[in-house]
């Protein structure tokens, strides 16, 4: 066969696709579709919504995502450095590339403390 190696892969495609589209007709089918002012009401922490949905977010909120994305992207990236650097044997290059990534990362952390995204 040509596309042997490819033949389990194909069955798993189209099972996916196959359940997705069971899925969506079960749903489609079996929910309740009826709808009551409650419902359709703008949800915002369990209290009614106060004020206009297109308010402006303070720069604070943006910053502090920034914070945790930088420090999520670190911890990502260091586990696998590890496990190669110890394989590797400690090889000098792969350690400057990851102090090249750290020196960025501390400049981002930097620019968040003096920002004040840090300031509660």
């Amino acid at each position: 066969m040509l596309f042997s190696e490819y033949f389990f892969f194909s069955i798993y495609i189209s099972l996916c696709i196959l359940i997705a589209i069971v899925l969506y007709i079960l749903s489609v089918v079996l929910i309740p579709r009826w709808t009551d002012d409650e419902k359709i009401s703008a949800y915002e922490c369990g209290f009614s919504p106060s004020g206009d949905a297109r308010n402006k977010i303070e720069i604070k909120f943006y910053l502090t995502a920034i914070l945790f994305i930088v420090f999520d992207v670190e911890v990502v990236f260091l586990f696998p450095w590890v496990l190669t650097f110890s394989k590797n044997g400690g090889d000098w290059a792969c350690f400057l590339v990851m102090c090249c990534f750290f020196f960025i990362i501390v400049i981002g952390y930097i620019y968040e403390w003096i920002t004040g995204a840090m300031d509660w």
